[in-house]
């Protein structure tokens, strides 16, 4: 079951939810709005990706001017806001109004775990050039209820992030 703009709210009171900043205006009917963080790295697209060998990626700090994603390269981005619950699943999502000008956002890695609470790495890959900038509205999460038996608190490798973070496929323990 997905959570209500106003149980959002309601949890995000009680402390059930951790968004941090928290704004009402960016409460939808079901969703709360993120935004991207001001730094984002683009993975080399020269390099052959190879899920054994660390990848190659430059790092963009933008202005208020905004930066222009490309088509053809992944960037990797960060949410403004610290996100998550040790008591509902957190799903991160693209906002249709950025779909409708070619932004794939969480192509793949939409779903948070319970006991995450942490700024989340975005995936970002457009159809054509496209201007983003710092602490514009993203995407958005919605909350999930988790039914049974919950599991000590998720130790994955990204939980703990404030900034983009390239995959861990790499290192051993990930493959």
């Amino acid at each position: 079951m997905n959570l209500t703009g106003k149980e959002i709210i309601k949890q995000v009171k009680n402390g059930k939810i951790r968004i941090f900043p928290f704004d009402n205006k960016s409460v939808n009917p079901n969703s709360y709005n993120y935004h991207l963080a001001d730094q984002l790295y683009e993975i080399d697209p020269v390099q052959i990706l190879d899920p054994t060998k660390k990848t190659k990626t430059r790092k963009i700090k933008f202005t208020d001017k905004g930066f222009i994603l490309m088509p053809g390269r992944v960037y990797l981005g960060a949410t403004d806001e610290s996100i998550g619950s040790d008591h509902f699943v957190p799903s991160l999502i693209g906002r249709s109004s950025l779909g409708r000008l070619g932004l794939f956002l969480q192509i793949t890695a939409d779903l948070g775990q319970l006991g995450t609470r942490h700024a989340w790495t975005l995936e970002l890959k457009v159809v054509q050039p496209l201007k983003v900038y710092p602490h514009m509205k993203i995407g958005q999460v919605t909350f999930w209820k988790a039914t049974g038996k919950k599991k000590l608190k998720y130790k994955g490798g990204y939980d703990s992030h404030s900034i983009p973070h390239i995959s861990k496929s790499y290192l051993k323990e990930f493959i």
